[in-house]
């Protein structure tokens, strides 16, 4: 008998690309808790695997001025989680937090206490935004590093940190002389419940990739075609045997939105009217400057798209406005109209047992372990579709272990040195 492979599922708040930015319903502000401590619940409640809160170390700017569509703010993620940890049992919890700045030992520490208040279910997601750097150091950013060489020695020393306890509790000392960190000395915290905190990997570059293949637990990426998924999964397995490792290491888990419907019809309808709601005429003329690259503050969005040529010679923003241009004419669109059409849709669309069967068919073809959704939704896909996974018997009825590594399926790492 075929066994079909167990699904994984986690959300993440806010979702990226979210023009909203979480500031209603039904996602609630980010920096409002009971917003997050909802969310968390429910999450748990469809016994998902992980939460991850994003970071943002600077507000957002456009043509020199904060960006009035993001004026919520940015709470630090581990704080956030740390206190989530009392109000959950099951849950993991996943930070997202940067290397462009910083020390391994102070990051590793924050990422270790939450380990350990939570009983072993955090989770570190890497990133590194040197644009940022104003708010940490004058002169601009640290020396640029196409190769990610700080971000993997970074990764590296992080790991030699929590690694670096005996199983019986004895700290060992840690020594590390390298192009971008040296340290010489003893970690403060003991090895955790799941002996090391999931790493939590992105998929935005080959050096990216290669990293994640070599260190991450969770390789998130961007959902797309069956042949694109299935060609980026199978390149990333691909690359662990260099490393020692099997590929059921690493769980590929693609970000996806969910819109549902009692018919496919209502979800079509649906999905549309998200995504006229998020671009609003301020996003739309928002969408267009960043495109154009000029001030476009008295442009109608309800009118045609801007009939000056964009000031810009980059191939790819000059084939872009064409397609735009094209689609507009093509359908008699208006600017906003433009965006809207133009916008990335939806990735799963459709009745509860229609999305059911299409997660299902995704994972059992070996385009991803699982999916990251997107907060907005949440409870809906928890009510109506999770049910559906379980009784197909690809998704769990309830937690078999109490650790992140125990959700993910993966082996706790042993003691090293």
């Amino acid at each position: 008998m075929t066994v079909r492979p167990r699904m994984h599922l986690a959300v993440r708040f806010p979702a990226a690309g979210d023009t909203a930015v979480g500031t209603g319903p039904p996602t609630g502000s980010r920096i409002a808790f009971p917003a997050c401590e909802r969310l968390a619940r429910t999450a748990e409640r469809g016994r998902f695997d992980f939460l991850l809160l994003d970071e943002g170390l600077r507000l957002p700017e456009h043509r020199g001025r904060l960006h009035d569509l993001d004026p919520v703010g940015w709470p630090e993620p581990v704080a956030v989680l740390n206190a989530l940890a009392g109000g959950t049992a099951r849950l993991g919890l996943a930070a997202t937090a940067d290397t462009a700045f910083g020390e391994p030992y102070e990051l590793a520490r924050r990422i270790g206490t939450l380990d350990h208040l939570s009983g072993g279910r955090a989770a570190w997601r890497v990133t590194a935004t040197p644009d940022a750097a104003e708010n940490f150091r004058p002169g601009g950013p640290p020396e640029r590093d196409p190769g990610s060489t700080r971000t993997a020695e970074f990764v590296t020393v992080a790991r030699l940190l929590w690694d670096s306890w005996t199983p019986d509790g004895t700290p060992r000392p840690v020594t590390h002389r390298g192009r971008h960190f040296d340290l010489a000395g003893e970690f403060g915290l003991p090895r955790s419940p799941q002996e090391r905190p999931v790493v939590i990997h992105g998929d935005e570059s080959e050096e990216a990739r290669e990293l994640a293949a070599a260190t991450a637990d969770v390789l998130l990426t961007r959902h797309g075609p069956p042949e694109t998924a299935r060609a980026r999964r199978a390149d990333v397995r691909r690359r662990l045997a260099a490393y020692g490792r099997a590929p059921q290491d690493l769980k590929v888990m693609p970000a996806v939105t969910v819109v549902l419907g009692d018919t496919a019809a209502e979800a079509q309808e649906r999905a549309a009217g998200i995504r006229r709601q998020r671009v609003t005429p301020r996003y739309a003329r928002y969408a267009l400057e960043r495109l154009w690259g000029v001030d476009l503050s008295g442009h109608d969005p309800d009118g045609p798209l801007p009939g000056i040529a964009p000031r810009s010679s980059d191939p790819e923003t000059l084939a872009r406005v064409g397609r735009w241009r094209a689609l507009a004419e093509e359908k008699g669109l208006s600017s906003r109209e433009t965006v809207i059409e133009a916008s990335g849709r939806q990735s799963f669309v459709g009745t509860p047992d229609a999305v059911a069967a299409d997660l299902d068919a995704q994972v059992r073809e070996g385009l991803a372990d699982g999916f990251l959704l997107a907060a907005d939704g949440l409870e809906e896909f928890v009510d109506r579709v999770v049910p559906l996974l379980q009784e197909r018997g690809v998704f769990r009825t309830e937690y078999r272990g109490a650790t992140l590594r125990s959700h993910l399926g993966l082996d706790h790492p042993a003691a090293e040195g």
